[in-house]
């Protein structure tokens, strides 16, 4: 399976860099795509990363593709039209398409977000895009092709649901990553 994680400037690099990482150790092909027409891409914390490579019409090599948050990062997929076509063209086929944080806008903006159930980000700045979705609050929402989760904290949980979903197996690598024992600690 490959996946692309598209960045636009002013990504969340939580969601992008740590979500690539591991999903690259969860065994999965992974790339940093930039839908900035740049290969050079900066996030909204200041961290400036080379993609992988650049957004073109020449995507269908992908299994799924990933759009992080961040201000103004998902504003700037949502309004990109390259992106909202990748994101019809893969729901459309079954692909499968994340997005974390902010970045479920890029789906209401796509028009794929109807009788749809996912999550975002608080707060009636997001939660008021919902109103034809089935809204949780949870931390992650699988809803067949459409995986979504809720923002930095929950990358994590996000990227594991990731792996799961895609036929890999994320008990291994939580444990390697410690993942198991903050849980349990209730951190």
């Amino acid at each position: 399976m490959k996946i692309a994680v598209l960045l636009a400037t002013g990504y969340e690099e939580g969601e992008s860099l740590f979500l690539a990482d591991i999903l690259m150790r969860g065994g999965f092909s992974c790339d940093l795509v930039s839908a900035t027409g740049e290969q050079m891409v900066s996030g909204c914390h200041g961290i400036t990363v080379r993609a992988d490579r650049l957004l073109d019409e020449n995507m269908q090599e992908y299994d799924m593709v990933v759009l992080p948050g961040g201000m103004p990062g998902a504003a700037n997929l949502r309004d990109n039209p390259d992106v909202i076509r990748l994101v019809q063209e893969f729901d459309a086929a079954g692909k499968y398409i994340g997005a974390i944080c902010a970045a479920p806008m890029v789906l209401h903006q796509a028009g794929i977000d109807k009788g749809r159930t996912l999550t975002s980000y608080p707060g009636e700045k997001y939660t008021s895009l919902f109103t034809e979705s089935d809204y949780r609050e949870e931390i992650v929402v699988v809803d067949k092709n459409l995986i979504t989760s809720r923002g930095p904290a929950t990358t994590l949980p996000f990227a594991y649901a990731i792996i799961d979903l895609l036929g890999g197996n994320s008990e291994k690598l939580k444990e390697s990553m410690l993942y198991n024992m903050v849980r349990k600690s209730g951190l």
